[in-house]
């Protein structure tokens, strides 16, 4: 399924608006520890994009940075009004930023091809079989075979 672009969303208060000016290049969940505690849930869902693709329109996310087990930071950017995550970026690969799914204003539109940080995901949080799994983060090369799906 193709996405309509723009693609826009924003957080729960409308605080934060931004538009994608380019289709996704995928959209993958993420199991590691970080995003759990940044969703409250066992996983984020991250419709990834080219970083210059994403422009915010409205307001400015807050972030908090992590180092992660790489040593490599990431920075995810929430409302500083109602929290909702909005966004992750990454110092390993820094020309994509993630957008949380359930930002967006048509999440209908997401279509999963990979589950990453399998190696923390909960047992209660089911993982499709279908779908690549990656213990960890995808190496650069996976992650060029994973966009040219």
């Amino acid at each position: 399924m193709a996405f309509l672009v723009p693609v826009t969303g924003g957080c729960a208060c409308c605080a934060i608006r931004y538009e994608c000016l380019a289709e996704p290049m995928f959209t993958w969940k993420c199991h590691c520890r970080e995003c759990q505690r940044s969703t409250g849930g066992g996983a984020a869902v991250n419709v990834v994009f080219p970083i210059a693709a994403v422009q915010f329109v409205k307001g400015t996310p807050k972030e908090h940075t992590s180092t992660g087990t790489s040593g490599n930071k990431t920075h995810r950017g929430f409302c500083a009004e109602c929290g909702t995550p909005i966004s992750a970026r990454a110092d390993l690969i820094p020309n994509i930023r993630g957008i949380s799914a359930a930002s967006l204003d048509d999440p209908d539109q997401v279509e999963l091809i990979a589950h990453i940080w399998t190696s923390s995901a909960q047992p209660w949080d089911e993982l499709s079989a279908t779908l690549p799994q990656f213990e960890t983060t995808p190496t650069k090369e996976e992650l060029q075979e994973l966009a040219s799906q």
